[in-house]
């Protein structure tokens, strides 16, 4: 009952964390050292295959406009421009991925690093609250370019990969709406590659149980709600992102002083 309870929550955590600016990697290492928890590759992995059928699901009809726009390799569609700029977006994060792998790897071990990575999140977010021109309707290739440079930098747990892309995107001037839907659309080939990446070696071994359908079923509904919210509400409004920035600010002082 209490592994349940274990599952339950660190489920709820990745399902939230994985698109609040909070970083999920850093709560998901934090949380599973307090619960004393250690679900291996396969629980790892079906984490955040819940928070990526989120993600695929909640912007279902934008993907399947991607796709129509390819097969039908319409160029003046503005969907298959889309498809260039999610390319480029995920280019940082895939060469750094691929060239720094054990250096990251290494990070997700331990707690050192975690309390100066949310102190920098929280920077971040501050930063992100200021008064940009926000005149740009669409996203360009250049903008692409550097909210992916922020998605790379995410990849350091405890760095929020939703925060360090929308700041990206708000500090170009993109709009709030079109920064937020852009940072989850090229969350989705990044977060499956990495799953790939990891898991690559070892996907054989993993047998679905009960406790893995659990984990899929928790992080999907509440990743689905978490974007919903932040869709319609938090990143309507850059303003909002001052309270994410003050609870990572806590946080980070929280564990670099060793509170927890």
């Amino acid at each position: 009952m209490i592994e349940l309870l274990k599952i339950i929550i660190l489920a709820i955590v990745q399902g939230a964390t994985e698109w609040l600016p909070i970083s999920s990697s850093g709560h998901l290492v934090l949380f599973a050292d307090l619960l004393k928890f250690d679900g291996g590759l396969a629980f790892n992995v079906a984490l955040h295959f819940g928070t990526l059928l989120a993600v695929i699901v909640y912007f279902f009809k934008d993907l399947v406009g991607i796709f129509k726009s390819i097969i039908k390799w319409d160029t003046k569609d503005e969907n298959f421009k889309l498809v260039g700029l999610l390319i480029i977006a995920s280019l940082p994060a895939v060469v750094a991925g691929l060239l720094f792998y054990d250096f990251f790897n290494n990070l997700f071990s331990g707690r050192e690093f975690l309390g100066i990575g949310f102190l920098i999140t929280a920077l971040l977010l501050f930063i992100g609250t200021f008064n940009f021109s926000f005149k740009k309707e669409k996203i360009s290739y250049l903008d692409s370019l550097i909210m992916g440079f922020g998605q790379a930098i995410a990849i350091i747990p405890s760095i929020s990969r939703s925060g360090m892309t929308v700041v990206a995107g708000f500090i170009r001037g993109v709009n709030e709406e079109k920064a937020a839907r852009f940072s989850f659309l090229m969350s989705i080939p990044v977060i499956l590659g990495a799953n790939l990446l990891v898991g690559a070696k070892d996907l054989y071994k993993i047998t679905i149980d009960l406790n893995l359908i659990l984990g899929i079923t928790v992080s999907f509904l509440v990743g689905i709600l978490t974007i919903h919210w932040l869709m319609k509400i938090v990143f309507k409004n850059k303003k909002n992102l001052i309270w994410f920035a003050l609870y990572c600010l806590i946080l980070g002082i929280l564990i670099t002083f060793g509170i927890v």
